[in-house]
């Protein structure tokens, strides 16, 4: 890399999905452009991306899925109601439920909303919101909360669950879900054919989309 001034990652949306997980590309652009060789580092890509916290970076933890639809004829300003009103999960999907908010608000989420929910088997997580942006014109719609169980090394998770939605052109959405997590649990789930948080997050999507179009 020290014959060149810069890096240049043409294509689409494979890069933002690729990139964010391949350690080698990110360890050699890093020791590059600490050892002052690139000058720069540009990424053509026509989608948004999730925004990682270092702690949950994809490929770096025990577990992560990612599920993403486009669907026609509705947009972001039907869908984010459903995603953010607790109240509706469990009317489009099955794999979620004992929904309650420690602090007394809900059902909507806002930034910063603690909250708990049980999930995949487990008992009732303790999340919180730490990424809320919610729809406005020519912005990328994101919702991210934490989730945690404690106990025991054997039960203790750790997961960061994200959501993005954007409106596309010709009256379409795109609603992107990952979740990374960390823990022996989450091991185990990683090591599942197929992975059970695939599944599920898939039908989390089209029972969300479904609601969405009404």
């Amino acid at each position: 890399m020290e014959d060149y001034n810069a890096v240049f990652v043409p294509g689409g949306h494979g890069p933002l999905k690729d990139l964010a997980v391949n350690t080698d590309s990110g360890a050699l652009l890093i020791r590059s452009t600490e050892e002052a060789h690139l000058k720069g580092i540009a990424i053509m890509a026509s989608q948004s991306a999730i925004n990682w916290p270092d702690k949950y970076l994809p490929g770096t933890t025990d577990n992560f899925v990612s599920n993403e639809i486009i669907v026609r004829g509705i947009g972001v300003a039907q869908v984010w109601p459903y995603l953010v009103d607790t109240s509706k999960w469990t009317t489009y999907y099955d794999n979620v439920s004992d929904i309650t908010f420690p602090d007394g608000d809900g059902p909507e989420l806002a930034d910063g909303t603690r909250f708990s929910f049980a999930t995949f088997g487990f008992p009732p997580l303790d999340a919180q919101v730490v990424e809320f942006e919610p729809p406005t014109e020519g912005k990328t719609a994101r919702l991210s909360w934490t989730a945690r169980q404690d106990g025991p090394p054997e039960e203790q998770l750790d997961v960061l669950h994200a959501w993005l939605l954007e409106d596309l052109p010709g009256d379409r959405v795109r609603i992107l879900t990952q979740e990374s997590q960390i823990g022996k649990p989450a091991a185990a789930l990683a090591r599942q054919t197929p992975n059970p948080m695939l599944n599920g997050h898939q039908a989390w999507l089209d029972g969300l989309a479904k609601a969405a179009k009404g």
